[in-house]
């Protein structure tokens, strides 16, 4: 069985399609070289394609002949080994099963008869050269299947052992695997998605694909997953796996243990990206350093495998690049959730001196902030409205633009680069809200007064454009992948020309006045309110849609 080079497929399989003769029966009943010579085909020509052509009288003449081959090879064909186990094993998964041939639906039937255990009744539908649809390799045929069946053609399978099949397959943009029966040069596979030598081999490959039963994931799905993590960090005494309902982890005595949670319950795009830089941003803050995570990983019904390993790829592939190890959690499909709930408890360690505590901020501290607002905002209103932001006049270019912000929301690098300094008197991760919640938060978890210039808050132009076009107030839209960072004066100097050496932009923004709670906001020293919006400029913007 192998993964050809193609596009990336679907994580979801309702629908199966068969080619007939030579996929669910064994090859040869037709003769297809027999059948040219007889019909004085050229070679080179397809039998169906070359009849066709022909005058009238010839046509009818030929294609009697056909017919009467075709049911003569129906009487003599057998079936593929566990071509009828299969279709059972498929059917009782709750898949849909029907057979795409270029054959007549007679001759389906007929050779049905010699297939034990198997009737035209256990397909929900059988589409031959009787329905007039035009033959593959057109995808007309796979299309007027899938819709029938009532599923979307990106979740349907089409399996064959001819290019033809493979080629209506793509036409059509279903998942394509050939059935290479040990006999067809290998060039012939790299078209399709997946090559298989067997038929048998399509249950172990189509089993990720198949919607998860409901409840905890099985034993047998789990250690493949956990797998795919990998635990370098020796400091994890008890790791994951099955039977294990605890993690451990050794923690000298000299440092602090720091904690925080947080789930992701609306950005299903990039899943698990976000439930480790939400959370090891957190972390940061402290001037901790990342360390080991814990998941919940809720999945609604119809959830598959393969699309549980996608998630969890990404998530370990992220936290080995910032050196984080996920030491447990929990994974189950249940009905309580309508799209992927992602619940991650991150755990950092830092010395007690570094700890970054904002009850240390005073009073004439300087307010930094790194990069430019809104990037998570910019991003998931450009993943969510493209073709809304594209009516109102952003190109396609632009959209894609601002798609990929989803790339910069670590703070990761300027906290590291922060923590390392003395003077850094708090660190404070601009999300939900915006930045206009995270300085009202900084206020109060800081017990100062602080002053902000609105003129001094950078924001990306794209991300100006997209909240002009859609009127939000990019100072209260989601900005995770922006720092504030609070420092004495006299460390200024040094954090700017540190942050600048690593090509991190950074802004002044405000400083810090006398003990209380609230903000003054100015722009060219004229004084102005500053916002409290009362939910995210996201949320409201999904409310409204």
């Amino acid at each position: 069985m192998t993964k050809n080079k193609t596009k990336a497929r679907p994580f979801c399989i309702l629908a199966v399609l068969f080619d007939f003769d030579g996929t669910l029966t064994r090859p040869g009943a037709l003769d297809f070289s027999y059948l040219r010579r007889a019909l004085s085909c050229p070679e080179e020509e397809q039998v169906l394609d070359f009849i066709e052509a022909l005058p009238a009288d010839q046509r009818k003449k030929s294609l009697n002949f056909l017919q009467q081959y075709e049911m003569q090879a129906a009487a003599d064909a057998l079936p593929n080994p566990e071509a009828t186990k299969l279709v059972h094993y498929l059917k009782a998964r709750g898949l849909k099963i029907g057979i795409v041939s270029r054959n007549r639906r007679l001759a389906i039937i007929r050779a049905l008869r010699n297939f034990p255990d198997l009737k035209p009744v256990d397909f929900d539908l059988i589409i031959s050269r009787d329905n007039h649809f035009p033959p593959k390799p057109s995808g007309e045929g796979i299309i007027r299947a899938a819709r029938r069946m009532g599923v979307e053609v990106s979740k349907t399978v089409m399996v064959g052992d001819y290019i033809h099949d493979i080629q209506a397959g793509r036409d059509a943009g279903a998942v394509t695997v050939f059935l290479d029966n040990r006999t067809i040069p290998p060039e012939e596979q790299e078209r399709s998605d997946y090559t298989i030598h067997h038929l048998r081999d399509l249950k172990r490959l189509l089993r990720p694909f198949l919607p998860l039963p409901i409840g905890k994931l099985s034993n047998k799905d789990l250690p493949g997953l956990l797998r795919r993590l990998k635990l370098p960090d020796r400091a994890v005494l008890i790791k994951p796996g099955i039977g294990e309902d605890t993690a451990a982890v050794n923690i000298r005595r000299e440092e602090v243990l720091v904690l925080t949670s947080d789930p992701i319950t609306f950005a299903t795009d990039s899943i698990g990206r976000y439930a480790l830089l939400v959370n090891a941003n957190d972390i940061a803050t402290a001037g901790a350093r990342p360390r080991w995570l814990l998941v919940t990983a809720l999945y609604p019904p119809g959830t598959t495998l393969a699309g549980l390993q996608a998630d969890l790829t990404e998530l370990g592939k992220f936290c080995r690049k910032e050196g984080i190890t996920i030491i447990g959690g929990h994974t189950e499909i249940t009905p309580a959730v309508t799209q992927p709930v992602l619940v991650g408890t991150m755990a950092g360690t830092v010395l007690r001196s570094g700890l970054i505590n904002k009850k240390s901020i005073r009073k004439g501290d300087l307010i930094l902030l790194t990069k430019a607002l809104a990037v998570e905002g910019t991003a998931l209103i450009a993943q969510r409205f493209p073709e809304e932001l594209k009516s109102r006049g952003m190109t396609g270019d632009e959209i894609a633009s601002c798609q990929k912000y989803i790339r910069r929301l670590s703070i990761l690098p300027e906290a590291r680069i922060a923590a390392d300094l003395t003077g850094i008197s708090a660190l404070h991760d601009v999300t939900e809200g915006g930045l206009a919640t995270a300085l009202r938060e900084l206020s109060i978890a800081g017990g100062h007064r602080l002053r902000v210039n609105l003129e001094k808050i950078p924001i990306f132009p794209r991300t100006k454009k997209i909240c002009h076009l859609l009127n939000l107030d990019p100072l209260g839209l989601i900005a995770s992948g922006s720092l504030l960072i609070c420092c004495r004066k006299s460390t200024y100097s040094t954090l700017i020309n540190n942050l600048k050496k690593a090509r991190i932009r950074v802004s002044l923004i405000g400083e810090m006045e006398g003990k209380g709670e609230g903000i003054r906001a100015f722009r060219d020293k004229k004084k102005y309110p500053w916002p409290d919006p009362p939910v995210d400029e996201i949320a409201r913007l999904f409310e409204e849609k």
